[in-house]
């Protein structure tokens, strides 16, 4: 099910990076509500958002993401997508007696109480090996259903974020046939993730095509890709018919050598949609296309 018009998705933050490796990554509500409306101007209609704590360590806390949205909603009226996944630091760490770590399940859930319009479900188990630790993210049947029901509770859309073909035919499959969501089902394809998460794909054009054919029917896709593979893969999902993310979530650098920023991966992305003549949404197209009811400013 694809739509004529693009969605170009800005990732600020993310749970891994840190300004250590790009001093332009915002980390705290006041830059990443700055970085968003930047974005939002050169073209992004929803922000993929993680919160992080004083100190930059990973979180899923409320009153962190809270103040994250209500600064951004103050600037402008973009689609606010809140993280279950957190990242691989700070309150999302859980250390276990055989010297693994294991993601915060509990934590993950606060993701949904920050009163966004979107989230993003990561329904899978894996290995996140970052920063020297393997990281267990343990989300079995049973989790993926404690956290879609919370999203129906609260309203809120998923997400369904993927990186590899047995996350689409598994667990979102299955959620969705049980009726968690309504149609058009928005799925997130990473791509390139594959050298820290155990499972995960690399990004090519076959593989990614693959993963198209085999998403649920009356379902539209989105591409994430990580690091060099972000741009080749961004452009074939737009020929694709799909949608986009970008942002120093998933990429540090505009070209080899260059530290980006989120608001030139957003303008790059939206210069390419143009020469494919691929129109731009604006959040209330995004809402529209999604099914998402319109907001009042």
């Amino acid at each position: 099910m694809a739509s004529s018009k693009l969605i170009v998705t800005v990732a600020p933050t993310g749970g891994m990076a840190s300004k250590a490796q790009n001093p332009n990554l915002p980390t705290q509500p006041a830059e990443i509500a700055d970085s968003v409306y930047n974005s939002y101007k050169e073209g992004a209609a929803i922000a993929a958002l993680h919160a992080r704590r004083p100190d930059d360590g990973a979180t899923c806390n409320a009153d962190i993401y809270r103040d994250i949205n209500e600064r951004i909603r103050a600037k402008c009226d973009i689609i606010i997508n809140n993280s279950t996944g957190g990242g691989s630091s700070g309150d999302m760490l859980v250390a276990r007696e055989d010297g693994l770590f294991e993601s915060n399940f509990e934590e993950r859930l606060k993701g949904c109480e920050a009163g966004a319009e979107m989230a993003t479900f990561d329904g899978m188990t894996f290995v996140d090996v970052h920063g020297g630790r393997e990281i267990l993210v343990v989300t079995p049947p049973s989790r993926c259903e404690t956290l879609v029901k919370r999203m129906v509770e609260r309203g809120i859309k998923p997400e369904w974020e993927v990186f590899g073909p047995s996350h689409i035919l598994q667990d979102v499959t299955r959620l969705i046939q049980k009726g968690y969501d309504k149609p058009p089902y928005y799925i997130n394809m990473v791509l390139g993730a594959d050298h820290g998460f155990q499972g995960a794909m690399p990004y090519s054009h076959d593989i990614l095509t693959a993963m198209v054919s085999m998403l649920p029917p009356q379902s539209i896709f989105c591409v994430s890709a990580i690091g060099p593979a972000q741009l080749p893969a961004t452009t074939q999902a737009m020929l694709l018919g799909g949608h986009v993310r970008v942002g120093l979530e998933d990429n540090n650098y505009y070209s080899r050598g260059r530290l980006a920023s989120n608001e030139e991966l957003v303008a790059r992305t939206v210069r390419i949609a143009n020469e494919l003549q691929r129109e731009i949404a604006s959040p209330e197209e995004a809402r529209e296309i999604l099914g998402l009811a319109k907001i009042s400013q």
